[in-house]
């Protein structure tokens, strides 16, 4: 191995040469540049929160999004706030309880987003079993039924793009989350196992594990536990849900979705198999 070569000291006789100015960026900073036109994408749990924000930013960079949720009202108003997109956005009410039709649901899809989630928070000896199911089922039983579902054409065409929207809980723990954290950790599990048999084909599969993220379900969480505690909004934000977490501030759902397009890009195509952790230093303990 040879020495590692190091520069001397500038003459002092030489004048200093000033840095080159960075090239404008392209286009507005902080978004990831991507033509999808063409491509299908599908994502649950589209009427809110991530799923909204990633629906958009697909539907931004031209794909053709099937936007999966059961929440009629909500995808009305993800159709109205996808208006004058480059790609489109198309409505699809579906409880992902439903696992035939989620697989169904799946078919021909380019791009799959598993997103959809529900949280549930009791300690383990008073956790509803019948919840602990539906959890389980909606969170890691609908993932698996629609990736089966996406695969068959993802590796007719050689191509594809699964990303799991796990959570720091799929890679910590926390108290009173049984259903949340298991599904979250299987489905850290099932992703790595779709990019092992994946990969021969070109599609990756990642998972996305955001720490907080402003949405409804952790605004609920917020309310709850403020009142549970008796303590205001912000202490049950930086004493309790941001206790671990280097940055105090709750990721926004444009900053997943960012994230999610990154994973799709060619810059992306040998990820897989792994998680792009949006923490705030969360496990970097």
């Amino acid at each position: 191995m040879s020495a590692p070569t190091t520069s001397g000291p500038a003459s002092p006789s030489a004048p200093a040469r000033p840095l080159p100015a960075p090239p404008a960026p392209a286009t507005a900073p902080g978004t990831v540049q991507l033509d999808l036109t063409g491509r299908t994408a599908l994502v649950t749990g589209a009427a809110g929160g991530i799923g909204r924000a990633c629906a958009l930013r697909l539907a931004a960079a031209g794909a053709r999004v099937r936007a999966v949720d059961r929440a009629a009202d909500g995808l009305e108003a993800l159709l109205a706030q996808a208006h004058g997109l480059p790609g489109a956005v198309e409505p699809q009410i579906l409880d992902l309880t439903d696992l035939d039709g989620a697989e169904a649901a799946a078919a021909g899809a380019d791009i799959l987003v598993n997103n959809a989630g529900l949280q549930f928070v009791r300690p383990i000896e008073e956790f509803p079993p019948d919840v602990f199911h539906t959890v389980l089922t909606v969170m890691l039983e609908a993932p698996f039924r629609l990736i089966r579902g996406a695969l068959p054409h993802m590796y007719a065409q050689g191509w594809g793009r699964v990303v799991n929207i796990s959570s720091v809980h799929g890679l910590r723990a926390s108290a009173f989350k049984s259903a949340y954290v298991a599904a979250k950790h299987g489905l850290e599990g099932l992703s790595k196992t779709a990019a092992l048999e994946g990969a021969p084909h070109g599609v990756t599969s990642n998972c996305v594990s955001p720490g907080y993220v402003r949405t409804p379900l952790v605004e609920r969480q917020i309310a709850d536990q403020a009142a549970a505690h008796s303590i205001p909004p912000d202490r049950v934000l930086a004493d309790v849900l941001l206790k671990d977490s280097a940055l105090k501030r709750l990721i926004e759902p444009e900053e997943v979705a960012e994230a999610v397009l990154y994973l799709c890009t060619p810059q992306a195509s040998f990820i897989t198999g792994t998680s792009l952790i949006l923490d705030g230093g969360w496990t970097a303990h």
